[in-house]
This record gives structure tokens, sequence and C-alpha cells, in this order.
């Protein structure tokens, strides 16, 4: 979406990446499939600032993969707070504990393996942060399941609202594509919330619940 030279400009001037974070990384694209998958430091970074703003006590993450954008929420979230993550592919359930041990508040981090559409209706939270993070064509089932769970003036965050581009006039919609669309559609026409779609990474839709 931008240029090499302006992205290892915006690199060179963000806090860098932790050695533990680095590691994760590191690790996930030696050995795990689909390594762009990961949020990785630049999204990290924004994700950590965000949660560190608003000090949640109770977050969702649908979508933990490798446990990149866990660990980041996890730097703001309150002393007594809870970052629930869920994950379908359980092979990543172990590979996320790892690095969830290793760190300050791993405790705080309650994961679950399984299908979050089935999930999400047995968490009985009231949720200051949610983020998704998971297959596209559910987001917007995602977004109606979660809404009701987030407190007034809570936030969602979802990302990938950008889909490399494809969101712009598809010529084809893959099921994937039109889950973004669908989602990026509705969020915009809901008067329940304010929105912002942020070209970072591949795309971040901030909402705030009205």
């Amino acid at each position: 979406m931008i240029s090499q030279e302006i992205e290892k400009y915006i690199q060179n001037h963000t806090t860098p990446e932790d050695p533990l974070l680095a590691e994760l990384n590191r690790e996930t694209h030696l050995k795990v499939m689909h390594p762009r998958m990961l949020s990785g430091h630049l999204q990290g970074v924004f994700l950590q600032m965000i949660s560190q703003m608003i000090h949640p006590k109770q977050i969702l993450e649908i979508g933990t993969y490798t446990g990149y954008s866990a660990l980041c929420l996890l730097r703001g979230l309150a002393p007594n707070g809870l970052l629930h993550t869920i994950e379908l592919n359980e092979e990543l359930i172990d590979f996320a504990a790892k690095y969830f041990k290793r760190v300050e508040g791993g405790m705080r981090i309650k994961q679950y393996a399984g299908e979050a559409l089935k999930i999400i209706p047995g968490i009985h939270e009231q949720f200051d942060l949610v983020f998704i993070d998971a297959d596209k064509e559910n987001y917007l089932n995602y977004y109606q399941l979660v809404f009701d769970k987030v407190r007034q003036g809570g936030y969602i965050l979802a990302d990938n609202t950008l889909w490399d581009g494809k969101v712009i006039a598809p010529k084809k919609l893959d099921k994937e594509t039109r889950g973004i669309v669908e989602f990026n559609e509705a969020v915009q026409n809901d008067k329940r919330v304010t929105n912002l779609l942020l070209p970072i990474r591949d795309g971040i839709m901030i909402m705030k619940k009205l």
C-alpha cells in the first residue's frame, strides 16, 4: 500500500521491537505457515498503544495465531484484567502459550481452542476492547455477536480491512473479500458507533461504541 522506502522510514522512526516479540516474529516465520498473518512490529506497537490508552479490564481477541497481538494488547491490560483469546487451529495454542508463560502477566491471558462463533456466547463478560483478526468471511458475524458484550464507550478493532486493496472496486468477490466489504459497509452505516479506517499495514478499522 506504501513504498518500501516509506515503510523503512516508518520502521526506523518507531520504537524498536523488543527481544521477546522479535523472537516470536522470527520463530513464526521459520516454523508456521502463512507468517504474513502475524501482526508484526508496526501493528503491534499500535495495538499496544491503544490498549495502554484504554487500560481495559476485559479484552477479547478473535484469532490468536501465534500470540504476537495478544502480547501487545496485554501491555495495557488493567492489573486485575483478563485477556480472552480464541484460536481455531489447535496446533497454534501451545505455540502461543509458551510465549505467554514467559511474559509478566501472562497468566492473565485465557486461551480458547475452537470456533469463535460457538465460544463467544459462552464468555459472560463485558468487554472494553475487542480485536477481530480471524476468518474474513465471518467478520460481520463476529461484530454482531460481540456488539452487545462491549460496554458503552468501548472499542472494537478489526484487522485486514483494506485486504490488499481488493476492497476497491473488486472485479470478482471471493468469499474473504466479500466478507471484508460487507463488514466495512455495515460498520460505516451503523449509527451505534463512530469509526475510522486507518491505512496501517493491511488496514485497521477502529469503532467506538456510542
